[in-house]
């Protein structure tokens, strides 16, 4: 995670730097050179992206680690305004979904990857995203949108306010309760209410939205742009896992402890497949819950507060990362008007 904040902190500084370049164009240039007010232009567009997440449930303990076969699509609108020679603010609104699961991802054949997989969760989560961020461009333009590059790379950085909401599948029976059938088994359900680790968190949280792309004029008032751009976020819980295990008992329902425990369901949650039982760990352990005064039965390691039974890393913020293509529109400007010839 280092790395990403390393990566803003750049972001931020060039930001900074272009900005003051472009307000230090003062009148004692030649007129040519001066990026005058009836130059700003305004565009509207639309985005067809792919997602794809960082977290808990990615197949390894690295910041880059994912299962492209859970890349979801994400659409979106966006708007700029072109302040300066470089400088253009943009605000955007989209879509998507993220998608996890210990099952799939997890490599039972390696340490770490046979405790995910033992572990079993899995999730979903739909993200609506609203950010502003400032994009700088790697080449100048001071003339007005008919003179811009046909080819211009650039960087952006800003801040997001998105929702989110973690669900995951109801298995076919509650192991925790003498294989008791759940009668919503197969329903998506969302995990926050459920407090699968005794804690609670918002559905609305803060990021950070970093990045960069490429921009290819396609025509006098199109644009396409390919950009990648990252989402350092503030909290843990994008995919419900953060912490450690707790006391059973302690949960509000049988379903809040079937998904905070899911290492003894035998079948995987979403294809039905049956795990490999020869990984899954034969040593169970009983225990009387100082909450409800119930005896829980679980794999050592799982499914109790105790000391090691970690269920996610707290100490690595999840991320989210979007790529896709950007088709952007300029709205002809009501200052700018043509050169006129006697």
């Amino acid at each position: 995670m280092n790395k990403a904040v390393a990566g803003l902190f750049l972001l931020i500084c060039m930001f900074s730097h272009h900005s003051a370049l472009s307000q230090r164009i003062g009148s004692s240039s030649p007129r040519s050179s001066i990026y005058t007010i009836n130059k700003q232009y305004t565009t509207v567009g639309i985005t067809v992206n792919a997602m794809n997440y960082f977290g808990d449930l990615a197949p390894k303990d690295q910041i880059f680690s994912t299962n492209l076969s859970f890349t979801r699509p994400s659409l979106g609108i966006f708007a700029t305004r072109r302040f300066g020679p470089r400088l253009t603010v943009r605000g955007s609104f989209q879509w998507g979904r993220l998608k996890g699961d210990d099952f799939e991802s997890a490599n039972p054949n390696d340490e770490l990857g046979r405790f995910r997989y033992v572990r079993n969760l899995q999730f979903r989560n739909d993200i609506k995203e609203l950010a502003f961020t400032g994009v700088i461009d790697f080449a100048e333009n001071l003339s007005t949108y008919r003179s811009r590059k046909n080819v211009i790379p650039y960087a952006f950085a800003g801040f997001a306010i998105f929702h989110h909401n973690p669900k995951a599948l109801v298995p076919e029976v509650d192991v925790n309760n003498g294989n008791a059938p759940f009668p919503n088994a197969g329903e998506w359900v969302a995990l926050a209410p459920l407090r699968t680790e005794g804690k609670s968190y918002k559905k609305v949280q803060l990021a950070i939205p970093f990045g960069a792309g490429v921009r290819f004029r396609v025509s006098e008032r199109v644009d396409v742009s390919f950009e990648i751009g990252y989402r350092y976020l503030f909290f843990d819980y994008i995919d419900d896992v953060s912490g450690d295990y707790v006391d059973l008992g302690s949960l509000p329902s049988d379903l809040a402890r079937a998904l905070s425990d899911r290492s003894r369901e035998v079948q995987a949650v979403e294809s039905g497949a049956t795990r490999q039982t020869g990984v899954i760990p034969n040593n169970m352990e009983s225990y009387v819950s100082t909450f409800d005064g119930n005896t829980y039965t679980t794999i050592a390691g799982y499914g109790r507060e105790a000391k090691d039974n970690i269920r996610g890393d707290k100490d690595d913020k999840d991320i989210y990362v979007v790529t896709g293509f950007h088709v952007s529109y300029i709205l002809r400007s009501s200052r700018f008007k043509r050169a006129k010839f006697r």
